[in-house]
């Protein structure tokens, strides 16, 4: 069953981590987000104090990258880079893992990575990013098996800025090697209605996407038989 217009905006992470995002950008996001109901707006860390005002009194929650883009900082940075963004009003944070690290098969430092983000957290749910298009199958799964040990809220797909997005075989895998208890997200370059239902169908519960306007829009016009 395709999910409707509404569970499609509950799930998604209204996503702009641009570069050159200006406050006027930021504030557009924030104010779509209020109006089209999505989970949350995710943003990098300078945009969080501005973000967190913005959505004070919604039910939409400010999320923080970190780590981000590549997830080459020492685990001691990423932490406090951590505390900062849940000082400055985040309530969900996305982390890339020591990306190297998990190539060379160092899988201590990555679990020791997420496990310094997830302290930091201090209960704030944190999800964690793969960028599943620089790993292995068995590196996903590898991944995963780390990432459900420490029980962090969320394993996701990418960041977006690496070699592809998200794919609904990545997607599947990850489900299945965590399954139900922990949540998938899918992001990276998740831009239509179709997309966004196939990533939910093969096991994503959150979505990372800049086009949630476009995507809810459509939905609503399928909701209605258009």
């Amino acid at each position: 069953m395709n999910p409707t217009a509404n569970d499609l905006a509950a799930m998604i992470d209204h996503t702009l981590l641009k570069p050159d995002a200006t406050a006027a950008a930021i504030d557009a996001l924030c104010r779509e987000a209020i109006e089209y109901r999505f989970c949350s707006v995710c943003v990098n860390g300078m945009h969080v104090p501005r973000v967190a005002r913005l959505l004070a009194g919604s039910p939409v929650v400010t999320c923080a990258v970190v780590g981000f883009p590549l997830g080459a900082m020492h685990a001691e940075a990423k932490a406090a880079e951590t505390r900062q963004a849940i000082r400055d009003g985040a309530r969900e944070i996305d982390m890339v893992v020591a990306i190297g690290a998990a190539k060379a098969g160092d899988w201590t430092t990555v679990r020791d990575d997420i496990a310094a983000v997830l302290a930091a957290c201090a209960g704030v749910p944190l999800k964690v990013i793969f960028e599943t298009g620089l790993l292995t199958r068995e590196e996903i799964l590898h991944a995963c098996g780390i990432c459900a040990e420490l029980a962090v809220a969320f394993v996701k797909t990418s960041t977006g800025f690496g070699p592809r997005g998200a794919s609904v075989e990545d997607v599947a895998l990850m489900r299945g090697a965590v399954g139900p208890g922990i949540g998938v997200k899918a992001s990276g370059g998740i831009r239509d209605l179709a997309a966004a239902r196939a990533m939910v169908a093969a096991g994503a519960n959150r979505l990372g996407t800049s086009a949630g306007v476009a995507i809810v829009t459509a939905a609503k016009a399928a909701d209605a038989g258009g």
